[in-house]
């Protein structure tokens, strides 16, 4: 968006100060700027340089590549003018990672801009997650949250339709009420077109008057169907930008149908926005669960040396709902788009990735795209796509996908598919990868299963009878619902006989944790806020995403391949089961002890 310019402070002073204490002090400052912080507690990491010439210091950020002048101010410590001059420094360059919006509440501001303010997303998770952020004293002092949409409504009107979803965290609720109150007074509305410049210079001129002369940070959230991404993109870009702080834009899905769409949205998006201004958001990857895998595997001896093709048998990554669409999106994506394609397949690469040199966000995301890249396109062959239909259950009677009065009569729009995929790298070489996703299936949850290989020369083997997988180790994380990670094992059951039993090692976090676990949208808003990129897909990562999937749905559509048919309420299609045993392999959420 708007260039971001960085700022030169200069007052005048004729004081100067001795160079040997202003040595010291600086060598003290150096020492503090070197201990490690987590990202989140840190504006920039400093570097500070003394010069000989006592009126004037420069001072460099190094992770925003920006050196500002300061020039002590009478009576002012030499220290002091360092720290202020640190603090009203604005960034120039959105691809640093020194860009974090100013901790000091009185020189900067931040406006979050809910764009598509009155659609269902917005009322259900994206309000609901700013109060939770402000709830818990996550946003800075100075912040101001507009809604804008066509529809015409007052600030009093958005206000009273924000509050019907607002809810206080469990173990706060004393004061939820004057909370909320404050929080919705920070609320304000804004009617105009998406594709208006004009309508977003009346937006311009109205953040203004709230930043009231301060560093402004603008963050806007499109959520907004894809076709008016850009209409809003370049309005906000050339009409809404912060002159003087960074501007950030959070684009939801989808990131088009294939990989020529999405290659065409992103060079579009790029006609007014650079790289890291865009932040794409797959709530998913802001799921508790799925930021604990790499913690997981990283911090606990146990599992790193077992996270390979040499103990792990396959891979499975489940999701399921247990209701239809209701005329939701799907009716234009179908469930491969929907689901997989983003949500399952971030996991795996999260999964999948080698050890990243630091938690910083490149770094992660680099090792996320060598997995994308290293893995097989999906072959039509490794793929069964199924769609509901109607069935009576109980004396209720269920309707199919083709039911919906937005669904055409003949539509082959998959509402379930399940797919192998594969990674020709030397970790997994070999390991099947096993998504599965589905509507109106008999059961709701997202889970990753890992399943190991057989114990070679199991002395307990006759134990255990034929059925060997049933001596299968596995490491099972729900996602969701009633979150948990628990590992399967076989042990003796107490008694003078051998019978053996299998048994879970369970970390449940209801009962472990008694502090409520934050919505997705929570964690990815503050991300943004802070310009913490690492739960964000970047462009090439979105392009090796749709490299893997757009040949088969290409050839689905061209082929007009017909889904197998399953019961509303049932375990999907017998098409998925074939799949699984072509490689060896039964799906873990169907098993006795799941």
């Amino acid at each position: 968006m708007a260039t971001l310019y960085s700022t030169h402070l200069s007052t005048s002073s004729s004081q100067s100060y001795p160079y040997s204490s202003f040595t010291s002090k600086l060598g003290n400052l150096q020492r503090m700027a070197s201990i490690s912080f987590p990202k989140r507690f840190l504006t920039a990491k400093l570097s500070v340089h003394s010069l000989t010439n006592s009126h004037q210091n420069a001072v460099a950020i190094q992770d925003g590549a920006v050196e500002t002048t300061v020039t002590p101010v009478e009576g002012a410590s030499p220290i002091k003018n360092l720290k202020d001059g640190l603090l009203s420094v604005t960034p120039p360059d959105e691809s640093k990672e020194g860009e974090r919006f100013d901790i000091n509440g009185n020189e900067s501001s931040v406006s979050i801009t809910v764009v598509g303010a009155s659609g269902d997303l917005a009322k259900k998770k994206i309000f609901p997650a700013l109060f939770a952020l402000y709830y818990e004293d996550c946003l800075p002092e100075h912040f101001t949250i507009y809604g804008y949409a066509r529809s015409k409504m007052t600030d009093a009107e958005l206000r009273n339709m924000v509050s019907k979803t607002l809810t206080c965290r469990i173990d706060k609720r004393e004061n939820c009420g004057e909370k909320m109150d404050q929080f919705l007074e920070r609320c304000f509305y804004h009617s105009g077109q998406y594709d208006s410049q004009e309508n977003f210079t009346d937006l311009d001129k109205k953040l203004k008057e709230h930043e009231g002369g301060r560093i402004s940070n603008r963050l806007f959230y499109l959520s907004i169907p894809p076709d008016i991404f850009i209409d809003a993109v370049k309005c906000a870009s050339l009409s809404a930008s912060s002159a003087n702080g960074w501007t950030r834009v959070i684009v939801e899905k989808p990131f088009g149908r294939d990989s020529e769409s999405s290659a065409a949205l992103t060079k579009s998006l790029k006609r007014y926005l650079t790289e890291d201004q865009i932040f794409r958001i797959d709530h998913y990857l802001g799921k508790e669960l799925v930021e604990n895998l790499s913690v997981l595997r990283f911090s606990n001896l146990i599992f790193e040396p077992l996270w390979s093709r040499q103990y792990i048998r396959n891979v499975q990554l489940l999701f399921s709902e247990d209701f239809g669409t209701e005329g939701r999106i799907l009716t234009i994506t179908g469930i491969i788009r929907d689901i997989m394609q983003n949500h399952l397949l971030q996991i795996l690469a999260l999964f999948a990735m080698e050890t990243p040199v630091s938690l910083d966000a490149e770094d992660i995301r680099n090792e996320k795209v060598k997995v994308l890249r290293s893995m097989r396109p999906l072959q039509l062959e490794n793929v069964v796509i199924g769609q509901y239909k109607s069935h009576t259950r109980g004396g209720v009677t269920y309707p199919a996908y083709i039911d919906d009065k937005t669904v055409p009569k003949d539509s082959l729009t998959p509402t379930f598919a399940a797919a192998a995929l594969f990674i020709d790298n030397a970790r997994w070489d070999g390991v099947p990868f096993l998504m599965k996703a589905g509507k109106a299936l008999n059961s709701k949850g997202a889970e990753i299963r890992i399943q190991f290989r057989h114990v070679p020369g199991n002395l307990y083997n006759r134990n255990f009878g034929t059925d060997l997988d049933q001596a299968t180790n596995e490491i099972v994380i729900r996602v969701q619902p009633d979150e948990a990670i628990y590992l399967k094992i076989n042990n003796k059951v107490p008694g003078l006989g051998m019978r053996l039993d299998r048994s879970h090692l369970n970390l449940h976090y209801s009962a472990r944790y008694s502090k409520e676990i934050p919505d997705a949208y929570e964690r990815l808003l503050l991300d943004a806020i802070e310009g913490e990129r690492r739960l964000f897909i970047r462009s090439d990562e979105l392009d090796a995403a749709w490299s893997l999937f757009t040949p088969v749905l290409k050839e689905l559509e061209e082929k007009k391949i017909i889904p197998e048919y399953y019961p509303y309420g049932s375990r999907g299609p017998a098409g998925a089961h074939y799949l699984a045993a072509r490689y060896n392999v039964r799906w873990g959420d169907l098993s006795i002890d799941q």
